[in-house]
């Protein structure tokens, strides 16, 4: 019998008392209440047959036992404690925990109709309160979800419809897709920890779907699902979920190559690209491509010159050289955008002109803007005579890129200092604007947030820096309508927008390539979650 960490602390933590064989269990009080407690017959069912165990391998690091905290445990977690709605596969999005949705007519009143056979791991009932109580949580204390706290107007529940109602202060028409990240916490255990993105906690974390996080293990790097006894929907094929993080992405797919691991999973990314030729060789996975609505781009806060002035942030843009970038990055799985930003596969697209490397034409919109190199030393003086030197913020992974835009920027007589920083400051900084200029990609789903096509990043009452209120006014445009001409004609302005004030440089678009391990059936992938969604888990088994 394998004695796994929550058993053994079961036994220490736990008062038996064998009574004419009747097993008497006496919980103590206190903070174990967390602890997700399996029922006697999964044990008797545990000991009948070896454990079926789904191993993950993924470069995406935990570096906290946080569940709100950190970022990626939050991630993963979406296996455990459900958001509200999900995105199909077919780009829909549907409920999750909730069952389904109204709106009223002006988009302000947004009613959530919640499961009725959702329960906790540790046997509690999964109520709208549970809902109510994560949305105003986050709202007031985590501060990717200032927005709530400044949209709320009010919210309620009803036990009899077993619904909970948010009221927002002005019409909001893409709730349903706010609302696929926000992972529901249970109350009766959340309530009374004050500081969610410092709480941290080996596990158990009490969790409402198919699985809950058994623990979290900094020292093994491995997150541990086991499966929810309170679960009442598909029964799943596997009794554990594992998933193992590692240092790099190469480490993470040798993993997968030697079959230590079932699968691959990085978030809103693809497999890398030079190494999908080695793992088809093994003969063991197929893989599919898609394009993906994430790209890559080049932020640039607009606060001061000469990053302020239109007519450098041209010149910048014709410095870059888009090809090399996109083919030592995508290995030629990706493509030059536009300077539209957009891409192809997102809804109301918009052809805008393709970006160009023209480093000539940069030097000379330069100069003619009055950047010149008046002291010879090859760098180019800003309107104070001082010479131009911006910072270039990046995160592990992109050195090489550093190097490119260095090259190309002092090519033209920018000089670029590069700021290599661990990606939780690259994260605080880039979402608090607080850089000059960023090498940075989109996810998927923040390509969708807020307004939609990439505002979310950009728009400065969510994580950007645009405060023009040329931009802004769209962003609520299309936020106060469900009117598909005046979406499309905003949609168009937008990516207009973007190509012509340059507020971003989109760098390259690409593919999404996901690897599906034959050895199993039953894989789904959306453009959110990719293969970590609910529909994997409960319909993946052996062949």
């Amino acid at each position: 019998m394998e004695w796994t960490k929550s058993k053994l602390l079961g036994i220490a933590a736990l008062s038996i008392l064998f009574l004419g064989g009747i097993c008497l269990v006496i919980l103590p009080s206190g903070d174990e209440r967390a602890f997700g407690i399996e029922t006697p017959e999964a044990d008797a069912n545990a000991s009948a047959k070896p454990e079926k165990v789904l191993k993950i391998a993924t470069p995406n690091v935990i570096k906290s036992e946080s569940l709100v905290g950190d970022y990626y445990l939050g991630i993963f977690a979406h296996l455990s404690n459900f958001p509200l709605m999900q995105m199909s596969e077919d780009g829909k999005i549907i409920g999750r925990l909730a069952d389904h949705y109204e709106v009223s007519e002006d988009h302000k009143e947004w009613t959530f109709y919640i499961r009725d056979d959702l329960y906790w791991s540790d046997g509690v009932k999964v109520t709208p309160e549970d809902v109510r109580f994560s949305m105003l949580y986050y709202g007031e204390k985590d501060p990717a979800g200032r927005w709530i706290n400044d949209t709320l107007e009010s919210s309620s529940i009803s036990e009899t419809n077993n619904s909970v109602t948010f009221k927002f202060n002005k019409p909001y028409t893409r709730i349903d897709l706010e609302f696929t990240t926000y992972m529901i916490i249970p109350r009766h255990i959340w309530e009374s920890i004050e500081n969610p993105m410092e709480y941290s906690s080996k596990g158990p974390y009490v969790g409402c779907g198919p699985y809950y996080i058994e623990s979290v293990d900094l020292n093994t790097a491995r997150l541990i699902f086991q499966k929810n006894p309170y679960w009442k929907g598909k029964t799943c094929t596997f009794d554990k979920v594992e998933v193992d993080w590692y240092a790099s992405e190469d480490a993470a797919c040798l993993a997968l190559e030697k079959g230590e691991a079932d699968t691959y999973y990085k978030y809103a990314s693809s497999y890398p690209y030079a190494n999908i030729e080695r793992l088809e060789k093994t003969g063991d996975f197929s893989f599919v491509e898609k394009d993906s609505t994430g790209i890559c781009y080049l932020g640039i806060t607009l606060n001061e010159a000469p990053r302020s002035d239109l007519r450098f942030r041209e010149a910048l843009a014709y410095a870059i050289n888009y090809e090399e970038l996109m083919q030592l990055d995508t290995l030629g799985y990706g493509s030059v955008p536009n300077k539209g930003l957009v891409p192809p596969g997102m809804e109301y697209y918009k052809p805008t002109e393709k970006c160009t490397y023209d480093p000539e034409k940069a030097r000379e919109i330069l100069k003619k803007a009055g950047y010149e190199d008046r002291n010879g030393n090859g760098i180019v003086e800003d309107k104070k005579g001082k010479d131009i030197l911006l910072e270039l913020m990046i995160c592990p992974g992109y050195e090489r890129d550093a190097e490119l835009f260095q090259e190309y920027f002092r090519a033209v007589g920018i000089d670029i200092e590069v700021e290599n920083v661990d990606q939780n400051t690259y994260m605080d900084r880039k979402d608090t604007s607080r850089y000059e200029l960023v090498f940075s990609r989109t996810t998927p789903w923040g390509m969708l947030m807020h307004s939609g096509l990439g505002t979310g990043y950009f728009d400065s009452r969510r994580y950007g820096y645009i405060e023009d209120p040329a931009f802004t006014g769209l962003c609520d445009q299309i936020l106060n309508t469900t009117d598909s001409d005046t979406l499309c004609s905003c949609a168009y302005s937008l990516q207009d927008y973007y190509a012509e004030e340059l507020p971003v440089i989109p760098v390259y678009w690409k593919k999404v390539v996901t690897p599906y391990n034959k050895k199993f059936e039953g894989w789904h992938y959306n453009n959110l979650d990719g293969i970590y969604t609910l529909d994997t888990f409960l319909d993946l088994h052996e062949v």
